[in-house]
């Protein structure tokens, strides 16, 4: 399903999941009717609870697309061989039947619930506030280097100021290898 790029609506998205077992073997997805907006299920994991037996659990899904009605296997877990699965890219449009075919279960289902939510004009001025405080204020390049470049100059002009104002009249002997070697000083008196 492709999401279209208008400004009142903005997707939702929230945690979905689903068990199956010999007590309940099939669970159907499916959203109101009353919606009039996009929805979609994806798929993230599928796994097996603690207490599944070692045996093959089967679960499958039926999509309903017009009269066909045919269940695809899913996935096919054992909890010594594979105990859990990952559903990538499996994006299913509601209503959708899952069904554990064999075995007893639990098996767990689990993804996101995806849905186009229909903005009100109040909320769209909210968001269009929030993205304009969030953009920040700052003056033109041109401006900004013009300034900078006048705080170094004058910068380095006060350090220069110091250094002057602080030099000593006469240098001071350098420090390092050899500093004061040789020369001889006059005996005190």
């Amino acid at each position: 399903m492709s999401f279209s790029d208008s400004s009142d609506e903005r997707p939702v998205s929230i945690l979905w999941g689903c068990e199956l077992s010999s007590a309940r073997s099939s669970y159907t997805f499916q959203v109101p009717e009353d919606w009039n907006c996009e929805q979609q299920l994806v798929l993230r994991t599928i796994c097996l609870g603690e207490t599944a037996r070692d045996e093959f659990h089967v679960v499958e899904v039926v999509t309903e697309d017009g009269d066909n009605r045919t269940p695809v296997p899913l996935a096919t877990l054992k909890p010594s061989v594979l105990p859990m699965a990952t559903l990538a890219g499996v994006e299913l449009n509601p209503p959708v039947t899952f069904r554990l075919r064999t075995g007893s279960g639990p098996v767990y289902v689990s993804g996101q619930h995806v849905s186009m939510m229909m903005l009100s004009s109040d909320e769209e001025e909210e968001e269009e506030e929030e993205a304009m405080e969030e953009v920040p204020k700052n003056p033109p390049k041109g401006s900004r280097a013009q300034k900078g470049s006048t705080a170094k100059k004058r910068k380095l002009e006060k350090e220069d100021e110091l250094r002057s104002s602080l030099a000593p009249e006469a240098p001071l002997p350098s420090k390092g290898r050899g500093a004061g070697r040789g020369k001889k000083t006059a005996p005190k008196k």
